[in-house]
């Protein structure tokens, strides 16, 4: 390609596949089932560990094995192709990432400050509208980030790539079906595992012959007067934390235990023998430790957010430049395949008066603040967007809580208003960037990027479905959220950010406060050594995310994440291309295996099949 040669003109040259099979019957139903079982496994880990994990490759691996199976079996007729899988995996990232974006946050953090939530058809409602704005709020800027600019949207380069290796491997004759079935193969024997291992762990019955232990204690550690267990550090009974940690990475994982040590180690006794905590009990160490936490996160969160000030310029001249419509024939022809510009408003013109009337009614949010949230919501959409396709991390830690601080200033003491205006302004941009990620994999393999869009709508409707369901279902009173069964760092650091800014600082204990800066100085200094330094230098500075989150959840979390990314590295360095293929596979595998069954399991309890 020249110099001055139109790169969209490029594309629709040498890339675009006209006429194509894409967004099928078969392609939506799957991903949108696909998705949903995404979606559960997301916010049993997002419970558990404040994290959520990607689920595009994973869907586009499980979609390739149902479907080279049912071919195999004479169930399907013609060839599952590389773009119907693209297209499911919108479908399927939309509905798994229901659990994102503030989502599996904001929500509980209200059950938690207020004791109530919305009913389930209400939220179901307010979920899906607020994911169906983000998917909007995309459509003005692709054409900008990913034609023009061609950012690099590292994780929709990733799966475009898994995308093609699994349908060229099947092509390509006996070595090739060999090396292709191996993440399907690993995907579903660490699912099978995780399943078995929640089975035996959970379901407790007469039937049962043994259970395995929830917890394993370290033999022969104790400090305090008291066994390591008391301080909460031993082994979950779970390869959950295990595959979360190898996803999570190394350096997070080390940080996350280095955090345990020093919370549970030092902090934790120190505050029981100063008579600040109570008792040694989770649940009340936690709700001292949570402000360190919270305050070094965010302050790492709005540092490098603060870093990336030149993202966010250009992210307002990219929307402008959204709007100057190209007069040629190139331009023409895109607008055949990309979403009509008239898309944006027609959705925000549908959708956000649905999203004022719910926070008015829904959460008592006076009219005019709730009017807020929608160009709030653009704004965050637009510059999340483009972080994302820059970094491959979507700001949610930055942008949720700065709509908390804007809410925080306009309403005062209304915890309500803090917490469900971040939500609206964090969903919105998520959605977006989940979507212009989806669409860079299709952009990399030649696919239809309007009909991308109406497959991630689809996907919107199965993640609201099923989401809200399913928490209330695990979590069916308040006092759960915190718990060690499932702590919620996330929840911890919504709610704490809410009631700081309601009730002031004041409120704390004069050492909790000390604390709270040392955590926003320590969050600082990370962030300012992740831009400064050397960027060799970036595996031995600890990650703010880690230690945060080390410190709002049980010690043997920490642990137990900590041998799954050890485990991962390990393999990474001795045997890479056994890495290259098995580590996120079998992660992903014993991640749904375990969460899925112990979300059956959860369900048969309260139906009173199986004892508690």
């Amino acid at each position: 390609m020249s110099a001055a040669e139109d790169p969209e003109r490029v594309w629709l040259r040498d890339v675009y596949k006209r006429g194509a099979r894409q967004l099928t019957v078969r392609a939506v139903i799957s991903g949108m089932l696909i998705g949903m079982l995404m979606c559960l496994s997301n916010l049993y880990v997002v419970l558990k560990t404040g994290w959520s994990l990607g689920v595009t490759v994973t869907a586009c691996i499980i979609a390739f094995a149902l479907f080279s199976l049912l071919s195999k079996v004479g169930l399907l007729k013609g060839q599952f192709s590389p773009l119907e899988n693209n297209a499911m995996g919108s479908v399927a990232s939309a509905a798994g990432y229901m659990t994102g974006g503030g989502n599996m946050a904001a929500v509980p953090a209200l059950f938690v400050l207020t004791g109530a939530i919305p009913n389930t058809p209400s939220l179901m409602v307010w979920f899906g509208v607020i994911a169906a704005l983000g998917v909007f709020a995309a459509i003005p800027i692709k054409r900008q980030l990913i034609n023009i600019e061609q950012l690099p949207f590292p994780t929709g380069i990733a799966t475009a790539e898994t995308i093609t290796s699994l349908h060229e491997a099947a092509h390509a004759g006996e070595a090739g079906q060999k090396s292709n079935g191996g993440k399907a193969k690993y995907l579903g024997g660490a699912a099978l595992i995780g399943a078995l291992i929640a089975i035996l762990r959970d379901a407790k019955g007469r039937f049962m012959p043994f259970n395995l232990p929830d917890k394993i204690a370290l033999p022969g550690l104790s400090w305090g007067g008291l066994p390591a267990m008391k301080w909460t550090v031993g082994i979950e009974g779970s390869l959950l934390l295990v595959g979360a940690g190898a996803i999570m990475g190394f350096r997070v994982c080390l940080s996350l235990v280095v955090g345990a040590v020093l919370t549970y180690g030092f902090l934790c006794p120190w505050l029981v023998r100063e008579g600040i905590v109570a008792s040694v009990e989770y649940k009340v160490m936690v709700t001292s430790t949570l402000w360190p936490a919270a305050a070094m996160m965010l302050a790492h969160g709005l540092t490098s957010f603060a870093f990336q000030w030149r993202s966010v310029l250009k992210s307002f001249s990219g929307l402008k430049n959204a709007f100057t419509k190209k007069k040629d024939a190139v331009a023409d022809e895109m607008d055949e395949v990309e979403c009509p510009a008239w898309w944006f408003p027609a959705g925000f013109l549908v959708f956000g008066p649905i999203v004022v009337l719910l926070m008015v009614v829904l959460f008592g949010i006076p009219w005019w603040a709730a009017l807020m949230a929608l160009p709030l919501s653009v704004v965050m959409g637009v510059v999340a967007a483009r972080v994302t396709g820059e970094t491959d991390v979507t700001p949610t830690k930055a942008l949720g809580p700065a709509t908390q601080f804007i809410y925080g200033a306009v309403l005062p003491g209304n915890l309500t208003a803090n917490v469900m205006g971040a939500n609206v302004t964090g969903g919105v941009g998520l959605h977006s960037a989940d979507l212009l990620t989806d669409l860079k994999s299709g952009y990399l393999l030649g696919a239809n990027p309007r009909k991308q869009v109406i497959g991630q709508l689809f996907g919107v409707v199965a993640g609201a479905l099923i989401v809200v369901p399913a928490f209330n279902l695990l979590i069916p009173e308040a006092s759960v959220l915190g718990s060690d069964q499932f702590p919620a760092p996330g929840v911890q650091v919504w709610a704490g950010v809410s009631k700081a800014l309601a009730v002031g600082v004041d409120a704390m204990h004069p050492t909790i406060r000390i604390l709270a800066l040392i955590g926003a100085v320590v969050g600082l200094v990370l962030a300012l050594a992740e831009k400064l330094l050397p960027k060799h230098f970036l595996p031995y500075i600890p990650s703010a995310s880690g230690l945060g989150i080390a410190m709002v959840v049980p010690g043997w979390n920490a642990v137990s994440m900590f041998i799954g990314g050890a485990s991962a590295e390990i393999v990474r360095r001795v045997k890479p291309d056994l890495a290259s293929v098995a580590v996120v596979p079998v992660s992903s595998g014993f991640i749904a295996g375990e969460s899925l069954l112990g979300i059956a399991i959860k369900g048969l309890i309260v139906a009173g099949v199986l004892a508690k």
